[in-house]
């Protein structure tokens, strides 16, 4: 599949689920919205929700600590975070991942920013270091970690969340194989959604809509030019960026008119359902997730498909960022995929989330947001009452002591 002889891939994928979530038809009679919007307008069914002990720098520390458990850390010699949501503008949260996550030393390690496309561009730098021979029989660790800012009572409130995924990249892709000969990319400079504050995060939806759906057919025309026009249908699934569910069904329907001219019109959502839409099965859970987007759909695709998805079986990825940049590029599913994901059990992960009140909800959102910009100050553990106790002390997850004169204290738990 490759020209490159070389095997490059994920060998291994985790994802930190946070603790605490709330559900969207609460939160739809509350703001005294139809529960059937964030159901089937936007297919959202919760959200994941974070206290004030925890933001992007413990995501990615407790995403990499699942991710390598069992594994040998002093083998990572590259670490790249991918956000928008950094807590600092210099500092990158990779140097925190690095220390807490026990790595060597001798590690590169950086952050990466591109809105919802920083992962992957991380990913992809990670994946040409191991391509070309110089990382000596080393591994790459890749994270995105990423936490909507307050939107309190906003109409986009449904579509926000938080979450990261850990991804160790390697020359044995047991989770997914890469083909980087025919990565397909294309980028436009836009404003559509950003984050130009660290309290504010804008966005313009009919930019966004159209920005995402030219940036697809961008990246689509330039994956089909360079791979040789191969048969669009012949994927076994495709996975596309997940701003939120719904928007997936646009994406798929835009490029099945396109490269699946003879499927009739009427059989386009069932290709859909079949094809793309199992993979949702995490992104509906958690909500807006960023960067890990398309990575929770993958996992989602794998776990969805069972027994009927095969090794070496190939799928479409799509992953776009706002201001903005895409990338099209196929993957082929590793001898270990299902395993893999089945040995996260996001499911258990996902449901094991203490369920807040939208009263309880909107206290933690304000709390975190009193908290921002302010040079010191000690994290409260003490809401949601017993939180912390049931679900952090004794367990080693990392958490935000607080911060004294700006410098930010992490520590296990």
């Amino acid at each position: 599949m490759t020209t490159n002889t070389k095997r490059v891939g994920i060998e291994k994928i985790f994802a930190y689920p946070c603790t605490m979530s709330l559900d969207m038809v609460e939160l739809a009679q509350a703001r005294g919205v139809s529960p059937s919007h964030p159901l089937d307008d936007l297919w959202v069914e919760t959200r994941s929700i974070n206290p004030v002990w925890e933001d992007p720098v413990t995501m990615a520390v407790n995403a990499a600590r699942g991710l390598l458990e069992g594994e040998d850390p002093e083998q990572i010699e590259m670490i790249v975070v991918g956000t928008e949501s950094s807590v600092d503008f210099g500092k990158p949260i990779s140097s925190w991942v690095q220390r807490l996550s026990g790595a060597s030393a001798n590690c590169r390690n950086f952050e990466t920013k591109h809105a919802c496309y920083g992962g992957t561009g991380g990913l992809m730098t990670a994946a040409h270091w191991i391509a070309s021979g110089f990382n000596r029989g080393k591994k790459a660790l890749v994270i995105c970690t990423d936490q909507s800012r307050m939107h309190l009572g906003k109409p986009w409130e449904f579509v926000l969340g938080a979450g990261a995924t850990a991804m160790l990249v390697s020359d044995k892709p047991d989770f997914l194989e890469f083909d980087l000969a025919h990565n397909g990319y294309w980028t436009h400079e836009i404003s559509d959604t950003y984050r130009p504050t660290s309290r504010d995060e804008v966005g313009h939806a009919d930019t966004s809509l159209f920005g995402y759906l030219e940036a697809l057919e961008g990246s689509g025309e330039h994956f089909m030019e360079v791979a040789g026009e191969p048969d669009y249908g012949a994927f076994a699934h495709h996975v596309y960026h997940v701003p939120f569910g719904a928007m997936t069904y646009r994406a798929h329907r835009a490029m099945v008119r396109r490269y699946i001219p003879g499927l009739p019109k009427k059989e386009i959502r069932a290709h859909f359902e079949r094809k793309s839409k199992p993979g949702l099965r995490y992104n509906r859970r958690f909500g807006g997730t960023y960067t890990s987007a398309t990575f929770l759909a993958l996992m989602g695709t794998i776990q969805s498909a069972g027994d009927a998805l095969e090794p070496g079986d190939g799928i479409t990825v799509f992953s776009y960022g706002s201001g903005s940049c895409s990338e099209f590029y196929p993957v082929k599913v590793g001898e270990r995929a299902r395993e893999i994901v089945a040995a996260v059990d996001l499911d258990a992960g996902l449901d094991a989330r203490r369920k807040l009140s939208v009263a309880e909800y909107e206290q933690v959102e304000q709390a975190r947001a009193e908290l921002v910009d302010k040079p010191d100050f000690k994290t409260c553990k003490d809401t949601p009452s017993g939180h912390y106790d049931q679900a952090y002390a004794g367990k080693g997850l990392c958490v935000l002591e607080g911060v004294d004169s700006w410098e930010r204290e992490y520590r296990l738990s």
